[in-house]
C-alpha cells in the first residue's frame, strides 16, 4: 500500500461523477449591436478582462464570429441566456451560441 492510499475510501465506479462535456460558446457579428456593448457584454457575463474582450468582438466583427469560450454545458447556456436577456433589454439582436468542443 503507498502512503497516500485510505483504506474504505475509494469511490465505487457507480458513485464516481463524469466531467460535463464542454462546449464553445460563439459571438456572432451583427449590424445594429454597438461594438462597445457587445465588449460590455464580454466583460459582464463572460467575466473576460476588457482587452481580451476588445479582441474578441474585433473578430467577431470582421469574420462574422468568434469563440468567447470554452465551458461546461449548463455554465455556457446560463452565460449565453445573460448576454442575450441583456441585449433584449437594450434592444439589440446581440446572439451567442454553441457548439460541442
Amino acid at each position: 500500500m503507498s502512503a497516500l492510499a485510505f483504506p474504505g475510501l475509494e469511490t465505487p465506479a457507480d458513485q464516481q461523477t463524469e466531467l460535463e462535456p464542454l462546449f464553445r460558446v460563439l459571438v456572432h457579428n451583427d449590424d445594429v449591436t454597438p461594438m462597445d456593448f457587445v465588449t460590455r457584454v464580454l466583460v459582464s457575463v463572460f467575466l473576460l478582462g476588457y482587452p481580451e474582450a476588445a479582441e474578441i468582438m474585433l473578430y467577431a466583427h470582421r469574420h462574422g464570429m468568434s469563440v468567447v469560450q470554452i465551458l461546461p454545458k449548463a455554465e455556457a447556456e446560463k452565460r449565453i441566456n445573460k448576454a442575450h436577456f441583456a441585449a433584449g433589454l437594450e434592444g439589440y439582436p446581440l446572439h451567442f451560441s454553441m457548439e460541442p468542443e
